[in-house]
């Protein structure tokens, strides 16, 4: 590491901050006056420390990959409008060792975004979402009809109605089989969760088949533990992001094993958070690429060429998830399918930058 390397580090990081704190400020007031509203009937302690202080950090995040590119593309133009550029190279520096401080911030601003997403935002989230569930506009799934999943190997549940806000299923059942044969089935008229994995049948018949016998239990109430919760079944719009890496995982591993169909989402952000972290290296090697020569026209055509390559992989991003969700691809090549594009492009720009 030399002062030059410190030097292109210092101005990188700097300008993704300031790029970050500019966007943030705009944000901020597009936010307020498309919900000024809900802020006004919110309690401003809750406004101010469960919506904003976990709205900033997620917004920042999710758009990191446009906060670099344009950091990148900014200071860059800047250094070759000044020519500082050209004096680099003309010391004998190749181009790959100019390259080299801008990957380590990438490196840098790639964990950062890696922790934030895998870590830190998502317990945020929590108090977001609820946020705006309840002064804003709910999103919460609290209903659900014609519940049957797999709730472990051999057993299969169902629940003709849950209500969420009552805690309680109706009309529920709880069949056990050995192999295809049938040894037990539960049912009851109405079913109450209580903590995880707790719940309390009523009026319930517990039928038990051996061979051509049959032994009939019945009673009023049966204290029991079913490793299913409603958050299993009633999946809300959202529900993903309130989810770190490690539990993101679990929770699609569980899912999948239950039977459980409407999951791509969190299959989705499984995958784009990793997608976003390479993703900084990928846009910072065009960043440099495209804006480490002078243009005519100076630093407005590269920053204006560099809105327009970090909106369209937001937006390809974007369109390749709703594959996904559609069904058309799988969620791991829905969210990779931009970054293969664009290495393609930031290996053909960085060999002509290099060459030219």
């Amino acid at each position: 590491m030399k002062i030059l390397d410190w030097y292109i580090i210092r101005k990188f990081l700097g300008t993704y901050v300031f790029a970050i704190f500019l966007i943030l400020a705009i944000t901020v007031m597009f936010d307020i006056n498309e919900k000024l509203d809900a802020f006004l009937k919110a309690p401003l302690k809750a406004t101010v420390f469960d919506y904003f202080l976990n709205f900033l950090p997620y917004f920042a995040n999710q758009f990191s990959p446009l906060f670099t590119f344009i950091a990148v593309i900014f200071f860059t133009s800047k250094l070759a409008d000044n020519s500082e550029i050209i004096a680099m190279l003309s010391t004998g520096m190749s181009y790959r060792r100019l390259l080299r401080p801008y990957l380590i911030s990438a490196t840098v601003i790639a964990a950062l975004t890696y922790v934030l997403s895998a870590y830190i935002i998502p317990p945020a989230n929590v108090k977001r979402i609820d946020y705006t569930n309840t002064y804003v506009k709910n999103k919460r799934v609290d209903y659900g009809t014609n519940i049957q999943l797999q709730v472990a190997k051999g057993e299969i549940a169902y629940m003709s109605r849950y209500d969420n806000l009552q805690k309680t299923g109706y009309k529920f059942s709880l069949e056990r089989f050995d192999g295809k044969t049938l040894v037990s089935r539960l049912t009851a008229q109405s079913i109450r969760w209580d903590t995880l994995h707790q719940w309390t049948v009523r009026d319930y018949m517990i039928r038990d088949f051996e061979g051509q016998h049959e032994k009939i239990r019945r009673g009023n109430r049966l204290d029991t533990i079913i490793p299913i919760e409603p958050r299993d079944f009633l999946i809300s719009k959202n529900d993903q992001e309130m989810l770190t890496s490690p539990a993101l995982t679990e929770y699609i591993d569980r899912q999948k094993e239950r039977g459980v169909a409407n999951i791509k989402s969190f299959e989705i952000e499984k995958h784009r958070r990793y997608a976003m972290t390479a993703a900084a290296f990928i846009l910072t090697v065009i960043g440099m690429s495209l804006s480490s020569k002078k243009v005519k026209g100076g630093m407005g055509v590269n920053i204006g060429i560099g809105l327009v390559l970090s909106f369209s992989y937001i937006l390809f991003m974007t369109v390749t998830s709703t594959f996904a969700v559609s069904g058309y691809t799988s969620p791991m090549i829905a969210m990779w399918i931009p970054n293969i594009l664009y290495t393609f492009i930031a290996i053909y720009l960085y060999y002509r930058a290099s060459h030219g």
